[in-house]
């Protein structure tokens, strides 16, 4: 059965994409799935990262299951099929805490927007990203996918490798700020670990303030609005606690409030 695979491990949520044989192409049930990580996320305070792989080690995600578009036979179905996937990333780039992709084998299409709307992606030496729909399905990219890419690989970057229907190794998508860090698979998980014990030893309210603020200042430019943000922050008992234990040459407990 093909699904969203979720394990609560201490402080971390870890997802798995879950269609074998399919190299874990993205279903319906599994797009349901992932537009419901922000309420779980939302509702438990003590959840400090979110990480999401592809089940198996073989492909983070080979964009949706085909299959599925068999049914299709007008226009109106792909507008709503696109509002759909729109409506997941947007949930998914509203998560409060940091989103990892770890990404092994090909990250294409649906797969690619996922790995853009996370905040770090890892990758392996043998990934590759891209959405090569012109040369496959002919369909096309819609603007919420587009413009997340144009943030994260740049417009020209973008445009040429969907143009081309080329795909992106790990090591151009680093070059380009997409994925952060290229790790060898027999460090994968081991460095995976590590960086999530990282990102949880970390001032919760700082880093949902820093990926609120990416958001808005993604909308609106440097102009964005942000003093909502800036007073919680500077509010809190995490702030205060934070400039005791930095005089006392210590470390704080963070309490995310």
């Amino acid at each position: 059965m093909s699904g969203l695979e979720a394990e609560r491990d201490g402080a971390i949520l870890r997802l798995a994409l879950s269609n074998p044989g399919r190299r874990n192409a993205i279903t319906w049930p599994m797009y349901d799935a992932l537009e419901q990580v922000e309420a779980t996320v939302a509702q438990d305070h003590d959840i400090r990262v979110v990480v999401l792989r592809g089940a198996g080690g073989e492909a983070f995600a080979a964009g949706t299951d085909i299959r599925q578009f068999t049914g299709f036979t007008t226009g109106e179905q792909g507008v709503e099929y696109e509002r759909r996937i729109g409506r997941v990333l947007a949930a998914l780039l509203r998560i409060r805490v940091p989103l990892v992709a770890v990404v092994e084998g090909p990250a294409v299409g649906a797969g690619l927007a996922l790995a853009a709307c996370s905040d770090l992606v890892v990758a392996t030496p043998d990934a590759v990203f891209g959405a090569p729909v012109a040369r496959t399905l002919g369909n096309t990219l819609p603007p919420a996918v587009l413009a997340r890419l144009f943030q994260r690989l740049g417009a020209g970057r973008t445009m040429a490798m969907v143009l081309t229907a080329r795909l992106l190794s790990a090591t151009e998508a680093m070059t380009a700020g997409l994925v952060s860090e290229v790790v060898d698979r027999d460090r994968l998980d081991a460095h995976v670990t590590e960086l999530l014990e990282r990102i949880c030893s970390n001032a919760p309210l700082t880093l949902s303030a820093l990926k609120e603020i990416e958001r808005r200042v993604a909308r609106d430019g440097a102009d964005a609005e942000a003093d909502d943000i800036l007073a919680t922050v500077y509010g809190s008992r995490d702030f205060q606690a934070g400039v005791a234990a930095f005089l006392n040459h210590d470390r704080a407990e963070w309490e995310g409030r």
